[in-house]
């Protein structure tokens, strides 16, 4: 590991070359790439398919996502694309930005600092990015 390469930037560098060693069509992939497939769900689908459509007095949407953001958090916010389209649907469900940052923060007495700085990160991420496309 080069001495400018943080732990996630080393493993990703690892799996690239090792893909690209299998197939060298891998070469240019970015899981980033992935992301773009899966648009964000307006707030009344996500309450339909996830939500109150079905359970009735079931947790909401929000409260779903925010359960899936604390777990993505506790496995070391090692999905990264996973946890940033996970937070673009928090903002579409109507979770506030500090909520957000809140449910991470949360999650550092139980997954460790190192696991909590990672999923904000990812979470100021997106955020930053909606604030360009808002201006």
């Amino acid at each position: 590991m080069t001495d400018n390469m943080n732990p996630f930037e080393f493993f990703i560098q690892q799996a690239q070359d090792m893909a690209k060693s299998m197939n060298p069509a891998l070469e240019h992939f970015n899981p980033k790439g992935f992301e773009a497939l899966w648009p964000t769900m307006p707030k009344e689908w996500m309450e339909f398919a996830f939500g109150k459509s079905f359970n009735r007095e079931g947790l909401d949407a929000k409260t779903r996502l925010m359960l899936v953001l604390a777990g993505l958090t506790m496995q070391g916010a090692q999905a990264d694309s996973q946890l940033r389209i996970t937070v673009r649907h928090l903002l579409e469900a109507g979770a506030k930005k500090q909520e957000i940052a809140e449910a991470i923060a949360q999650m550092s007495m139980f997954a460790g600092i190192p696991a909590m700085t990672r999923a904000a990160a990812l979470a100021k991420e997106v955020m930053d990015e909606q604030e360009d496309d808002e201006t």
